[in-house]
């Protein structure tokens, strides 16, 4: 059955009129995913330390935001995360109680990257700049207070995407490799063909009109959707790649992708780890103040990066 929180608030969501995001402007729906963060997360953890960075990148400065928990030793292992929100949504405030999350109960640094997003910049700018920002971070690890040889790659749905993506480009374009993946319900196949987005494709947040939404301000051309950037699932080529924790949701149209990536590491001989929360929805990382769920998620993704991120 589905989670008697998360019912409680897709309830609520129908009960205020809240608008599906397929039916918004981007401009709009990001203003609108910023506000209502507020009511579904909980308060911001203080930190040690957050401060706003800048990276060049092809198109232009990359903002970063760094958080050091005051748990963090003097070079500390750090994970570079990137946000979800559809690669047309979210930013560095939408997922900033996450980050710190994340830097609290894992003692390490986090670097959350503020890429490009569609319609405006579509794929693959922000591929582009989640991997020239991550190879900024591991040359400036010294200046950062990091160790260059323990970074890890995060990030939620879209993010998810992207950190793969990234881990893949690094491997490929013979760069450094990161020491773990963080992969929260990612997306990985842009075809969305998977039974989940059928069984789950309408009335748990997460819509199939809404993924429709999102791909087409972010890849609208059809043929692209088979390039790896964008559906990391259909690399030919999994193997070497760092160990990895895919997480997923069993009411969200990605869970089938998601496991299906899960699969396909393993079988590349990937070390993978793979856990669903099934009575879940697409998006719940981000929600504990509402959804105790969350919380749970959240400590077990921190202690999967504190574990892979060891001194050493």
């Amino acid at each position: 059955m589905l989670d008697p929180q998360a019912r409680a608030l897709l309830d609520l969501m129908i009960e205020r009129g809240v608008p599906p995001t397929h039916t918004l402007e981007p401009a709009e729906a990001r203003r609108l995913y910023r506000e209502r963060r507020s009511f579904t997360q909980p308060p911001p953890l203080t930190m040690a330390e957050v401060r706003d960075l800048s990276a060049p990148g092809p198109a232009g400065p990359i903002g970063l935001r760094y958080y050091r928990p005051s748990t963090a030793p003097a070079s500390s292992g750090a994970l570079v995360y990137y946000h979800g929100g559809g690669w047309v949504i979210g930013d560095l405030d939408t997922h900033d109680v996450l980050c710190r999350e994340l830097a609290h109960r894992s003692g390490c640094v986090v670097l959350a990257v503020d890429y490009r997003l569609g319609p405006e910049h579509p794929f693959p700018a922000a591929v582009d700049d989640c991997l020239t920002a991550t190879r900024w971070v591991h040359a400036q690890a010294q200046s950062l207070g990091i160790d260059a040889s323990r970074i890890a790659l995060g990030g939620d749905s879209a993010g998810g995407n992207l950190a793969t993506v990234t881990a893949l480009g690094l491997r490929d374009g013979e760069g450094f490799k990161p020491r773990f993946q963080l992969l929260i319900y990612p997306g990985t196949d842009m075809r969305a063909i998977a039974p989940s987005h059928a069984s789950n494709g309408q009335g748990y947040m997460l819509t199939a009109d809404t993924i429709a939404y999102f791909r087409g301000k972010y890849i609208a051309d059809e043929q692209k959707w088979s390039d790896w950037r964008a559906s990391p699932l259909l690399h030919k080529d999994l193997s070497k790649l760092p160990p990895a924790l895919v997480l997923t949701a069993g009411y969200d149209p990605l869970r089938d992708e998601g496991r299906q990536y899960a699969d396909a590491l393993s079988k590349a001989g990937v070390p993978t780890q793979y856990v669903c929360f099934e009575r879940q929805i697409h998006g719940f990382i981000t929600m504990g103040r509402v959804l105790e769920e969350s919380n749970t998620a959240v400590a077990l993704c921190a202690l999967a990066v504190q574990r892979a991120l060891g001194a050493g």
